[in-house]
């Protein structure tokens, strides 16, 4: 049944199932309506009076739930058959299949960005799947029972399972521990919802009950009656201002919240930022060897006009060789007093759109200034005076660069320990998990 929700608007009753309906959802783009069901089908609905639908068909059993991507572009669905498959939405066929549950899977949902799929089976166990390289990357177990619903919090960085042992439990899967832990029912939770902020948790359990859990304060806040028996099902809206319970009495009822509303454009944009993410810089953008490859402008001296000096715009740059410390070498130098200079052609055509006829650049490291007074030709016949306030400005300028080029070896070789602890610690964690696999 489809709903609307101005008054005095009729209900949309679509009938194409001959067996139970487990599960539907709304595609994000509320195009499409996807319902699994006992009969081992699976139904993509376009939601209009004419109630028009798909079949898929590829479960060898009864289809516990249904969930879309972020994107609309794909469908999980978990089975009795103990198996996990995705679809492709357009194709309107099945991509793969993960199998390494060994019991019912009661439940699969994609994470906010759509690269891990969250899964709970009969098997007492929740399984994080990785759906690029289609293999199971962590796994939390319950001894005491198993969970009926599993879900991702808005920020895709935690796990909440609702279990049969009368539990709800908060996984987060980057750390993989357990970080909350509610026995607020009395009988076994069946469902549960993130209110779109991530602070709050509904639960619908078989006890009759509804319960509000606040996630940054760890505790309950409110218990909600209104249905006469089990309730099974329970979701927030896409803004949170309402949530709708589904009883075993046959009952839908739509509740107003008094939390703050939350624009869902903006939680979907997060998502996709994380989707997306920036390389991480490469470190000859961090220490250049050459010229630099970005369009940047660079800053450069400014320079007395008084003085007799070398133009600095000139179709064909000098690069001038300044007498600062004995570690700053070149090819040759005029001798001279100390605030005399010698001026030097580029190699470099300056007529090239990659170097821009800017020579005298403090955004250059010294390395960059060392293989251009290399590969300098010498020529000695202009000789300029530069004033001595100017010349130590130069050479405290460069001081402070072998500063930074020191600094930044320093933090090289941090890093590459880094990696490498990391990589001994990544290898180490495979380790533990395939001898516990074994031992199991």
């Amino acid at each position: 049944m489809i709903w609307k929700l101005k008054p005095q608007s009729r209900a949309f009753r679509f009938v194409g199932h001959v067996e139970a309906v487990n599960s539907v959802q709304f595609s994000p783009d509320g195009q499409l309506l996807a319902s699994a069901s006992q009969d081992r089908t699976v139904r993509l609905w376009v939601p209009c009076i004419h109630g028009e639908s798909s079949v898929l068909k590829a479960h060898t059993a009864a289809v516990r739930s249904v969930n879309f991507s972020h994107d609309g572009r794909f469908l999980v669905t978990a089975s009795n058959d103990k198996s996990i498959k995705i679809w492709s939405v357009h194709r309107q066929r099945l991509l793969f299949s993960l199998s390494q549950h060994t019991h019912w899977v009661r439940c699969a949902k994609f994470s906010p960005d759509g690269r891990l799929i969250a899964s709970c089976s009969e098997d007492k166990t929740v399984r994080i799947w990785d759906t690029t390289n289609k293999v199971c990357v962590d796994s939390f177990t319950d001894c005491d029972g198993y969970a009926n619903f599993v879900d991702f919090n808005p920020s895709g960085t935690c796990v909440v399972s609702a279990g049969s042992n009368h539990t709800v439990k908060l996984w987060d899967i980057r750390m993989n521990k357990l970080l909350q832990h509610y026995k607020v029912h009395r009988a076994e939770v069946n469902c549960v919802s993130f209110h779109p902020s991530g602070n709050y948790i509904l639960t619908a359990a078989s006890d009759g009950t509804l319960k509000i859990l606040d996630l940054l304060e760890g505790r309950l806040i409110y218990t909600l009656h209104g249905h006469k028996g089990p309730v099974l099902s329970v979701a927030f809206s896409k803004g949170g201002e309402k949530f709708a319970s589904g009883g075993a009495d046959s009952q839908v009822l739509l509740w107003n919240t008094n939390f703050d509303a939350f624009n869902r454009k903006e939680v979907l944009k997060h998502h996709l930022r994380r989707t997306h993410t920036d390389d991480p810089p490469h470190l000859l953008d961090i220490y250049p060897r050459s010229p630099h490859p970005h369009d940047v402008k660079s800053q450069s001296i400014e320079i007395n006009p008084n003085f007799d000096v070398t133009d600095l715009q000139t179709l064909d740059p000098p690069v001038t060789d300044i007498g600062f410390s004995s570690s700053f070498s070149s090819p040759t130098r005029t001798t001279g007093s100390s605030n005399s200079i010698s001026t030097f052609k580029d190699e470099v055509n300056s007529e090239d759109p990659q170097y821009p006829p800017a020579s005298f650049s403090l955004t250059s490291s010294r390395r960059k200034l060392e293989d251009e007074n290399e590969s300098a030709v010498c020529s000695t016949d202009k000789k300029t005076d530069i004033s001595p306030a100017v010349g130590n400005a130069l050479e405290h300028i460069v001081e402070q660069l072998d500063v930074l080029t020191l600094t930044i070896s320093i933090l090289e070789q941090r890093l590459t320990l880094t990696e490498d602890k990391l990589k001994e610690c990544l290898e180490n964690q495979q380790k533990i998990l395939l001898q516990s696999r074994q031992g199991e």
